[in-house]
C-alpha cells in the first residue's frame, strides 16, 4: 500500500518516527496551506489513541532566522514540498521585522516563540538556517493579506472582509462539514467532485488526506465555487443534511457571492449606443475615473460667464473608491449624494465601483452592495397594487436573499445600497409627513419606503449611495445627506488615456487624439466621457476612408450628434422606450425647439443663466427642461436661500440650441426669426433665402462688440448643411425625406466675400467666417 493510502493512527506514527530520526527518508505529508493541521476524524475513526495523536503533532518549532532561505520579509514559511506555493500559501505567511515577535492566533505558538528566540537564536543563528517551523495549531490561522498589513486605520483600501466571508472559515467549514463522513463516503464525494468540475483533476482531488483536499479544492477554484461545487457535490451523494449544514454555516459568504456574480454580470460589458455583434467592450479596459469633487459647481465649464460657479481644488477632490471612507464630524458617512450634467458618467461609475467589489478590488469590508435603481421604485410604483416592504424589493431584484434580512439588522453589518437614476422616478415624496417605518418588514407605499430609506429609518444600518441629476435631487433635504459630490468628467490627460485604451490599434488611437485636438472647442467638450465616446466611434469609421485627416474636423455635427443622443435617452430611461420605439413625437420635438427658443432670447441678452420664471415665460414646465431633456442643468446655488438657478450642459451648447431654434424656423415653417422692422424692404428675400438668413445673422455678428455671436453664426451655417439637418436630423426633429435647404451656393459666395472684405477691415473675423465656410460646405478647406 502506498504511504498516502495508510491508516491514520500508522500516519501519525510514521511522522512521529521520523522527527525522531528512526525512518531516515520516509514520505512526510506535506502541510497544508492553512498550517499542518489535520482532520478531526483522522486517527479517532478506528479507535486510536486521542491523546497519542495530539502528541504526535506537537511537533518542535524551530525559528526561521534572519539568514535564512525563507522569502523576504516572511518569518513564517508554509512549506507544500509536493507542490508549489499557492495564492493561498502566500496570503497565510506572516510578515515581520528581523528581530520582531510573532502575532498569531495560538497563544502557546507565541509563548514558545518567544521562549525559543530567547534562549536560542543568539547562540544558533548559524547552525540553523535550513530548519523550517510548522504551526500545530488546531484550527486554521486567520490568512494575512500583505496589502492588508499596511492598513493604517479600518478606513483604509481595500478593507478586510467579515470573518464570515473570509477563507478561513470556509475553509474550517468545509473541513467540519466532510469529517463527518465516513471514509468510503469520503471516497465517494471525491471522486463525484472531480466528476462535475473540470477545473480540477482525478489525481488533484484523490491524493493526500482530507485536509490536502480541503486545502487543494481552494487553492485550484477558489473560495466561492469551492464551497458551492461542495454543497451541490453533498447533495448528490444524498448528504443533505451535511449540505444544509454547510449552507447554514457559509450564509454570509453565499449571499455575499451572489451579490457578487450579479453584479459582474451586469455591469462586466459595458454598453455604449447600439450595441453592435462582436464589439463589446469590458468596462475594466477602457475605463478612466471622472473627477469627483466635494465643491461641485453643477457640473458646468467654470469659464462660461455670468455664472456664479465654484471651482474645485485638487484638495476637495475625491476617488470613486473612497466615497465610503469619507468622515463628517469624526464618523463615517452614511448618506452619499452624486450628481452631475447629463452624459457625464454616472451610470458607468455605479458601474464601476460594483464591479470593483464584486472583483475584490475594494470596499471588501462592505459585506453587501445591493442596487435598488428608482427605476426599479417607479416601476413598483405603477404596477404595485398593494404596499410593499423594503425586504420585499430587495427579493424583487434578488429572488436567492431572503434570508438576508437578519444580517442586515445586525449592528455591525457594513452594507451599501446604491439608488441611481434618482431623476427617473416621478412619484412624488412627502418628506415632512411620510409615516416612519422602524424595521425592514412593514409594508408601505414605495413613496413611503423611499423617504424611510433615505431618513435612515429603513435599513437603519445601510450606507447609501444615491445618484441623479442635481435638478432632481436638490428636493432631498439637506439634513439627510452627509456628502455631496459632484462628477465633473475628464482632465484634458484622461481624455486621450481614455481615447487610447479604446483602441487596440496605437497608431489609430494615436491618429485620433491628434485629429480632435485641432479644434479647440472640440476638446473642451470632451471633458464628457460620452463625448469622448462619440469622438472615438466618428472618427473611427471617418479614418476608414482614404485621405481622411487631412484638415481640422467640423464641430455642429457633434453637436447634433449629442442632442440625437440625450433625447433618445430621455425616451429610454423616463418613458421606457425600447431601441426599435425610438421615434420623436410632435411633444419631443417641441420640447428641443422650445428650448431653443429661450436660449436664443437668452444670446440676444447675453446671458448664460436662467432661472425658472424663464421656463414659465418659454412654456417649459420644470422637470421637462431641467432633468429630462439632457440639455440643461442646475447650477449649484452661490449662497443659502437664493432662487434655483439653471444653465446648459456646455459652454457653447446655448448657441447651438439657439442656432437650432433659428434653423428650425426657416426650415419647416420659412420664417426668419433674425428680421426686424429695419429690413422690411428685404422680407420676401430673406424668408425664403438661405443666403438672406445667413446675411441676418453676419449682420449681428458684426454687430456684438463682444463676439458672443461667433459660436451662433458658426453653428448656424453647420445647420444650413444638408449633412447635418438632412442626414443627422433626418427622421428625428425633421421628417426622413425632407427637402435639402436649396440657394447654399448663394450662402457660400456671400461667405467668400464677406471674408475678403473682413481680411481688409477686420483680421479678427476671419478665422471664425473660415471655419463657418468651412461647416457650411463640409469640405475640409
Amino acid at each position: 500500500m502506498a504511504a498516502r493510502d495508510m491508516d491514520p493512527d500508522t500516519e501519525v506514527e510514521s511522522i512521529f518516527r521520523h522527527e525522531n530520526g528512526e525512518e531516515g527518508e520516509k514520505w512526510k505529508r506535506p502541510p497544508s496551506s492553512y498550517g499542518s493541521m489535520k482532520s478531526d476524524s483522522d486517527g479517532m475513526e478506528e479507535g486510536g489513541n486521542e491523546d497519542e495523536a495530539q502528541e504526535a503533532f506537537a511537533l518542535p518549532l524551530p525559528a526561521v532566522l534572519p539568514g535564512s532561505s525563507t522569502h523576504e520579509g516572511t518569518g513564517l514559511q508554509m512549506n507544500r514540498p509536493a507542490s508549489p506555493e499557492t495564492r493561498y500559501t502566500m496570503t497565510t505567511q506572516q510578515t515581520r521585522l528581523p528581530g520582531a515577535v510573532f502575532d498569531t492566533r495560538s497563544a502557546d505558538l507565541r509563548d514558545f516563540l518567544e521562549n525559543y528566540q530567547d534562549e536560542y537564536c543568539e547562540e544558533d543563528e548559524d547552525d540553523d538556517d535550513d530548519e523550517m517551523l510548522e504551526t500545530n495549531s488546531p484550527e486554521p490561522p486567520e490568512p494575512v493579506e500583505l496589502e492588508d498589513t499596511m492598513q493604517a486605520d479600518e478606513n483604509s483600501q481595500p478593507g478586510r472582509l467579515h470573518p464570515e466571508q473570509d477563507l478561513p472559515h470556509i475553509f474550517k467549514s468545509i473541513q467540519s462539514v466532510l469529517t463527518k463522513l465516513k471514509r468510503d463516503e469520503q471516497t465517494t464525494f471525491r471522486l463525484d467532485f472531480n466528476v462535475w468540475e473540470p477545473k480540477i483533476t482525478l489525481q488533484q482531488v484523490m491524493e493526500g488526506d482530507l485536509l490536502d483536499f480541503v486545502d487543494k479544492i481552494l487553492e485550484v477554484l477558489g473560495e466561492d465555487r469551492a464551497l458551492l461545487h461542495t454543497i451541490r457535490t453533498l447533495e448528490n451523494v444524498k448528504k443533505m443534511e451535511e449540505a444544509e449544514e454547510l449552507t447554514t454555516t457559509c450564509k454570509r459568504a453565499l449571499i455575499r457571492h451572489h451579490l457578487k456574480q450579479h453584479l459582474i454580470g451586469k455591469h462586466q460589458i459595458i454598453r455604449e449606443g447600439v450595441v453592435r455583434a462582436g464589439r463589446q467592450n469590458l468596462l475594466n479596459h477602457i475605463y478612466v475615473e471622472p473627477l469627483i469633487t466635494l465643491c461641485g459647481y453643477g457640473g458646468v465649464d467654470p469659464s462660461q460667464p455670468s455664472s456664479p460657479l465654484q471651482v474645485p481644488t485638487a484638495n476637495t477632490c475625491v476617488g470613486l473608491n473612497d466615497l465610503f471612507r469619507l468622515q463628517k464630524d469624526g464618523r463615517p458617512v452614511r448618506t452619499v449624494v452624486t450628481t452631475g450634467i447629463p452624459g457625464i458618467g454616472m451610470s458607468v461609475s455605479v458601474g464601476k465601483f460594483s464591479l470593483d467589489w464584486a472583483e475584490m478590488e475594494a470596499n471588501k469590508d462592505l459585506q453587501f452592495v445591493i442596487q435598488l435603481s428608482f427605476r426599479t421604485f417607479r416601476l413598483l410604483r405603477k404596477n404595485a397594487s398593494e404596499e410593499i416592504s423594503i425586504m420585499e424589493v430587495i427579493e424583487y431584484h434578488h429572488p436567492d436573499l431572503k434570508d438576508i434580512n437578519k444580517y442586515l439588522e445586525e449592528e455591525d453589518c457594513k452594507f451599501l445600497i446604491i439608488m441611481d437614476s434618482f431623476d427617473c422616478y416621478q412619484g412624488s415624496l412627502d418628506w415632512q409627513n411620510a409615516p416612519v417605518i422602524n424595521d425592514n418588514v412593514t409594508k408601505a407605499h414605495p413613496d413611503v419606503l423611499i423617504v424611510n430609506l433615505i431618513r435612515g429609518t429603513v435599513l437603519r444600518g445601510a450606507r447609501v449611495w444615491i445618484l441623479g441629476r442635481r435638478a432632481a435631487v436638490s428636493q432631498i433635504p439637506s439634513k439627510y445627506i452627509d456628502v455631496v459630490t459632484d462628477l465633473q468628467g475628464f482632465s484634458d490627460e484622461k481624455k486621450d488615456e481614455y481615447l487610447k485604451m479604446r483602441f487596440r490599434d496605437a497608431e489609430l488611437s494615436s491618429q485620433i487624439v491628434a485629429h480632435y485636438k485641432r479644434l479647440p472647442p472640440l476638446v473642451k467638450l470632451a471633458q464628457h466621457p460620452f463625448v469622448c465616446w462619440i469622438v472615438a466611434t466618428v472618427f473611427e469609421r471617418c479614418f476608414r476612408y482614404f485621405s481622411y485627416g487631412e484638415h481640422p474636423p467640423r464641430l455642429t455635427p457633434f453637436y447634433v450628434n449629442i442632442t440625437v443622443v440625450q433625447t433618445n435617452r430621455k425616451l429610454q430611461f423616463y418613458y421606457g422606450k425600447q431601441d426599435n420605439e425610438l421615434k420623436w413625437s410632435k411633444e419631443d420635438k417641441n420640447l428641443i425647439t422650445d428650448i431653443g427658443k429661450m436660449a436664443f432670447k437668452m444670446l440676444e441678452r447675453n446671458t448664460s443663466v436662467f432661472f425658472e420664471e424663464d421656463l414659465e415665460v418659454a412654456g417649459l414646465k420644470l422637470t421637462e427642461a431641467t432633468v429630462f431633456s439632457g440639455l440643461t442643468t442646475e447650477l449649484a446655488p452661490a449662497a443659502p436661500g437664493r432662487r434655483r438657478s439653471f444653465g446648459f450642459i456646455h459652454i457653447h451648447f446655448k448657441e447651438f440650441l439657439a442656432a437650432l431654434y433659428v434653423f428650425t424656423m426657416f426650415y419647416t415653417k420659412s420664417k426668419n426669426v433674425l428680421t426686424s422692422a429695419l429690413h422690411k424692404p428685404f422680407l420676401l428675400w430673406e424668408i425664403k433665402s438661405a443666403a438672406g438668413l445667413l446675411q441676418c445673422a453676419l449682420t449681428r455678428t458684426h454687430a456684438a462688440p463682444l463676439g458672443h455671436y461667433d459660436m451662433f453664426l458658426r453653428f448656424l451655417c453647420g445647420m444650413l448643411s444638408p449633412d447635418c439637418h438632412s442626414n443627422l436630423m433626418g427622421g428625428y426633429l425633421y421628417p426622413q425625406k425632407a427637402l435639402k435647404v436649396s440657394g447654399l451656393e448663394d450662402a457660400r459666395l456671400l461667405l467668400e466675400r464677406t471674408i475678403k472684405t473682413a481680411e481688409e477691415n477686420n483680421r479678427d473675423r476671419v478665422e471664425n467666417l473660415k471655419e463657418c465656410l468651412r461647416e457650411l460646405t463640409q469640405q475640409d478647406e
